[in-house]
């Protein structure tokens, strides 16, 4: 799915997603992270083999959910929800964590470790978008 100006605004303006995982027993697991847009695909960067990478491996499903400006102060908080598949690549995680902790910390020195590990990488493919917003359908 081609991501839309709306939808990209939202992803990268510096707020937390909450991305949810399934469990071995189908119930949710959810991790508050870091994103960012790739092509039409929204990364994440995790320096460890985390509760929520091993989920992805056994089952690619995922949601996101990222709270958006509300610049018309309606009733209503706008929100985006986002539904796809999730594949995880090796390696690359410090540098996407270095440029996540610009938007997200506004600094250029994260993670704040001399030699951090390669880590991983998570790429969602987007299937379908929700929510409250310009984004959701009609």
């Amino acid at each position: 799915m081609e991501l839309t100006p709306d939808v990209r605004e939202v992803i990268t303006a510096g707020r937390l997603a909450h991305l949810v995982t399934l469990n071995r027993d189908g119930s949710p697991q959810v991790a508050c992270v870091w994103v960012d847009v790739e092509g039409d695909e929204i990364v994440s960067a995790h320096l460890f083999d985390q509760h929520k990478l091993r989920n992805i491996r056994r089952d690619p499903r995922v949601s996101l959910s990222i709270e958006a400006e509300n610049p018309e102060n309606r009733d209503l908080q706008p929100y985006l929800v986002v539904h796809g598949r999730a594949r995880i690549t090796e390696g690359g995680a410090a540098e996407l964590l270095n440029r996540l902790g610009r938007r997200y910390l506004g600094r250029d020195d994260f993670p704040p470790m001399p030699s951090p590990p390669p880590g991983f990488v998570l790429r969602i493919e987007v299937e379908r978008v929700g929510g409250i917003g310009p984004w959701a359908p009609r």
